[in-house]
């Protein structure tokens, strides 16, 4: 008995003495493997450049003393020398006064530092003799590697930037669609959308704010009726805003509405942004109601007050004129391009000038009770003071040739003065005033009409005109006959100062408006023309606008 509890307690002792040891060679073991094997030589020189892959060449290999040492090499060039160093490392130190970050890498990735008194490289790893192969790396593709993580944290911050702007647009879209639902169900309110338009009688009904746009993102409710006129930059329509009415009950239906092409782009940009300027509304400049991009469709519009009697060209044509048509007409005219050409407004605040510089009887509207409006500003001029020389000088010679001033002709536009472009539409409104003349009753005999320069060619060139404006100085006729009438002769004696070969002896719109003040009123002027009709009065007008062929 004493035999087994003896041999029980031995084969204990054995098999407990058998467990500690080897837990024991265990705990030794894991120690060894984790401990690497590194390079590690002393500085010694090297044949590495210090660009793309390498060996460290170092022929010794070592166990690192400590568990927690990882394999480091470094390269370093100072003028000719060129060494090398490898070594074991606790990360957790600084060696050199640098931070190891990458000694988790299995590789070996040598990375610029700089600031260290000659061009080093450094890299850490935690494989066996993993710092023998070196990998340079260049110093811009660290920045780039911090870009990347910079970018990279950013993303869910653009996400949700994209997510919110996406939502807004959505939420004023949705808004949109609704305050477009509520305007089609309901009248438009003229007085807000500052409309100048003709109602059904012919007279001129206008807002508080004529010439200001309209803002509105949504396009107005316009249906085109017919096409009224076509010229080289755009076609003219009447045309119906649906709806219209005023708070009286009025309707105000009918517009006009000029469409320019895509490739017309910049024709429409200038008109829309002279007609914008709120200090060019007067009666006599075309009402201005908005212009209007229409992106699916290609086009940009520009909506303005219809007149049904068309333009003065087409007026003149059918219509034999009194004496009291010519002073409404011409006195309208003058005071029109007066206002254009003033620095300041009729309650005295200033104004930029502008100049029309395409004024013809086709771009002059005939209103209802007879006065003109200015319109078609396609090629019209801001005369800005902050306007340069060289601006005034690129602004080309433009205009329909058979218009054109001498100097515009030849090119000889006096840059250093604004006043000259003013005078260059001066001598324009006297050709028009000689056409409202030339169909006036009180002359006498009054022939067909015709346009200034009638015996050149239909569509007369710039040279054609140089040879009858420059070299034989011709000017259309004012027969004796014209004169007898005493307003007739007052008018043909403006006319003469007004298209004068010499700019600075033209006479100004302001003075011809003054003239046209200071003549006898008519005894008797209604708002009906006194005209003798040339043909029947339902004739309908073929075109609001129409530019010089």
């Amino acid at each position: 008995m004493e035999l087994l509890r003896f041999s029980a307690f031995w084969w204990g002792t054995i098999m407990f003495g058998s467990i500690l040891l080897e837990q024991k060679m265990a705990s030794s073991m894991t120690m060894l493997k984790l401990k690497l094997l590194c390079k590690f030589c002393d500085v010694e020189s090297t044949s590495c450049t210090g660009t793309g892959n390498c060996m460290a060449d170092c022929s010794i290999t070592s166990i690192c003393p400590h568990p927690e040492d990882v394999c480091v090499s470094i390269w370093r060039k100072k003028d000719d020398n060129v060494t090398i160093d490898t070594i074991c490392h606790n990360p957790a130190h600084k060696l050199h006064g640098l931070v190891l970050e990458d000694y988790n890498n299995s590789k070996c990735e040598m990375r610029e530092r700089n600031n260290m008194g000659s061009q080093f490289f450094i890299c850490s790893c935690s494989e066996d003799e993993c710092n023998d192969h070196l990998f340079f790396t260049p110093c811009e593709s660290l920045y780039s590697q911090v870009v990347s993580v910079i970018l990279v944290s950013l993303v869910p911050l653009l996400v949700l930037a994209v997510l919110v702007i996406t939502s807004f647009y959505w939420y004023r879209i949705y808004h949109q669609r609704r305050a477009g639902a509520k305007r089609k169900k309901t009248p438009l309110d003229f007085s807000d959308a500052h409309a100048i338009m003709m109602d059904d009688d012919g007279s001129d009904s206008s807002s508080t704010h004529a010439n200001n746009l309209n803002h509105n993102t949504e396009l107005l409710p316009i249906e085109l009726d017919a096409q009224v006129g076509k010229g080289r930059f755009a076609e003219v329509y009447k045309a119906k805003l649906k709806q219209g009415a005023t708070g009286a009950g009025e309707h105000f239906e009918t517009v006009a509405v000029k469409i320019f092409a895509d490739e017309e782009y910049a024709s429409w940009k200038n008109e829309k942004d002279i007609f914008s300027d709120a200090d060019l509304r007067h009666e006599n400049v075309l009402h201005f109601l908005t212009a209007e991009d229409h992106k699916v469709e290609k086009q940009y519009w520009l909506i303005t007050a219809y007149h049904p009697r068309g333009n003065l060209q087409e007026y003149l044509t059918r219509h034999v004129i009194s004496w009291d048509d010519l002073w409404l007409l011409g006195g309208s005219l003058a005071r029109g391009v007066a206002h254009l050409h003033s620095d300041h407004t009729l309650c005295g605040r200033y104004k930029v000038p502008i100049v029309h510089r395409d004024i013809k009887s086709s771009n002059i509207l005939v209103k209802g009770d007879l006065t003109c409006v200015l319109c078609d500003f396609g090629l019209g001029l801001r005369l800005d003071n902050s306007l340069s020389v060289d601006e005034l000088a690129n602004s080309g010679q433009v205009g329909t040739a058979r218009y054109m001033a001498p100097e515009v002709l030849e090119s000889r536009i006096n840059l250093e003065n604004i006043e000259s472009f003013k005078q260059t539409d001066v001598y324009s409104m006297a050709l028009v005033l000689w056409e409202i003349t030339s169909r006036c009753n009180a002359i006498g005999e009054v022939k067909d009409y015709e346009p200034p320069f009638g015996k050149v060619r239909e569509h007369p060139c710039v040279e054609s005109m140089k040879d009858s404006v420059l070299r034989d100085r011709g000017r259309p006729e004012i027969p004796n006959s014209w004169i007898n009438h005493p307003g007739i002769q007052v008018v043909c004696g403006t006319i003469d100062e007004c298209w004068d070969h010499d700019p600075e002896a033209r006479l100004t719109a302001q003075c011809v408006a003054e003239r046209f003040n200071d003549m006898e009123h008519p005894d008797k002027l209604s708002g009906r023309s006194n005209s003798e009709e040339k043909i029947p009065q339902d004739v309908s007008v073929t075109e609001i606008e129409e530019i010089e062929k």
